[in-house]
């Protein structure tokens, strides 16, 4: 006796469920593809102690001792120390806040980090996994809140901001860090934290 067939709904899901496990698959294979090619054919013709000075700056165990310390010193200038203080305190804040989000996100996806750069010769401790790019998350959310609270005067400060973290989050595919996407996820992940620390975290500072 033949078994029961599944009804026509369950069917119709288990071949949505598999065509979008396929794109899925497909998808990171052409990111995996996309990202090799970059480290293999661009990382040889650049310079690797500009490489490995991009990823020691964004390092959290650098930039935020660095930030805090300017929170905290003495400053002169009440109206200067008035107006740099709920940017930092923002900053501040929204770097912490990126550092949970990306470790929660990097827990939940497990994604492994790009196989062809086994040793990493990583200027700073790395963890295992590569979904989202924590640097390019925070270079981002740097760039962008600098952006938002930047006057007309800072024109050419905040366009070399920009630079850096745009430069920072090439360079963790250039050394095999990340794949594509980890960046670019880690990048919209950095505007999103900048969006909310300028939006929220400042009138409570």
């Amino acid at each position: 006796m033949d078994p029961p067939q599944p009804p026509k709904a369950a069917a119709a899901a288990a071949a949505t469920t598999t065509g979008s496990t396929t794109l899925l698959s497909h998808l990171i294979s052409v990111d995996a593809a996309l990202s090799e090619y970059f480290h293999s054919t661009l990382k040889p013709f650049l310079p690797h102690f500009l490489l490995f000075l991009l990823e020691l700056s964004a390092d959290f165990r650098l930039f935020f001792p660095i930030s805090l310390s300017l929170l905290l010193a003495p400053n002169s200038s009440t109206s200067l120390f008035l107006l740099r203080r709920p940017f930092l305190s923002s900053l501040l804040l929204g770097l912490l806040l990126d550092l949970v989000l990306i470790a929660l996100i990097k827990l939940l996806f497990r994604r492994s980090r790009p196989v062809y750069n086994k040793n990493m010769n990583a200027a700073v401790s790395v963890d295992h996994y590569s979904f989202p790019s924590g640097h390019a998350s925070r270079v981002f959310f740097v760039a962008s809140i600098a952006h938002f609270f930047a006057d007309d005067e800072a024109n050419l400060l905040n366009l070399a901001v920009w630079v850096w973290a745009v430069l920072t989050s090439l360079s963790r595919v250039f050394l095999g860090r990340h794949f594509v996407f980890d960046v670019f996820a880690g990048a919209s992940l950095g505007v999103l934290e900048a969006l909310f620390a300028f939006r929220f975290l400042r009138f409570y500072l």
